[in-house]
């Protein structure tokens, strides 16, 4: 009964994440035996020079709440062979070996990058912007210490403004809605 009373210890995480521009591909509900269905998806994170750009494939599963539900959102338009561009964050990567079973390969190892991914930015098919997430709000003092004067929240405002996309988001976009939850940058 003595160690009823004591505080239990907070685990510390270190995350290592991976942030981006690409293609969405290959949009999917992966079905298990036991356990829950989940979307998973392919991007084509772009790299190097514009003139000459490079691309990564990462095969991820999607971990996100709001990318779980971006990424159905817009599978119709992977599927219609429409341009999906992304800003994303992905999670966990890791390396999945594997042996190439038929083709010009066969026999041969290969690997895949996998990862979670857990968050879009934005999102724009075919040149023109659909979805912009809300700005994060970062909470760095208690509310007792925030400042007062209308000035601090009216530059906040319209510096907000200023990021708001040029493009109004498409009717089929759903903004959050007013509780958000905390992410870690």
């Amino acid at each position: 009964m003595a160690h009823a009373n004591q505080p239990q210890e907070v685990t510390n995480y270190f995350n290592l994440h991976t942030a981006g521009i690409g293609y969405l591909n290959r949009v999917r509900e992966v079905q298990v035996r036991r356990g829950q269905p989940f979307m998973a998806c392919d991007i084509a994170a772009l790299h190097g020079a514009s003139d000459a750009v490079e691309y990564t494939r990462f095969d991820c599963k999607v971990a996100g709440g709001e990318a779980e539900r971006l990424v159905r959102l817009y599978m119709d338009a992977v599927n219609a062979e429409k341009k999906v561009l992304l800003s994303f964050r992905i999670g966990d990567l890791w390396i999945d070996p594997f042996l190439y079973e038929k083709g010009a390969k066969q026999g041969q190892p290969g690997a895949s990058l996998k990862g979670r991914l857990l968050f879009i930015d934005w999102i724009k098919v075919n040149g023109m912007f659909e979805y912009k997430a809300p700005a994060r709000q970062e909470v760095t003092a208690p509310v007792e210490q925030a400042p007062t004067n209308e000035s601090a929240s009216t530059s906040a405002d319209a510096e907000a403004e200023e990021n708001e996309p040029e493009v109004k988001p498409s009717s089929r976009t759903a903004r959050r809605g007013s509780t958000q939850t905390a992410q870690s940058a």
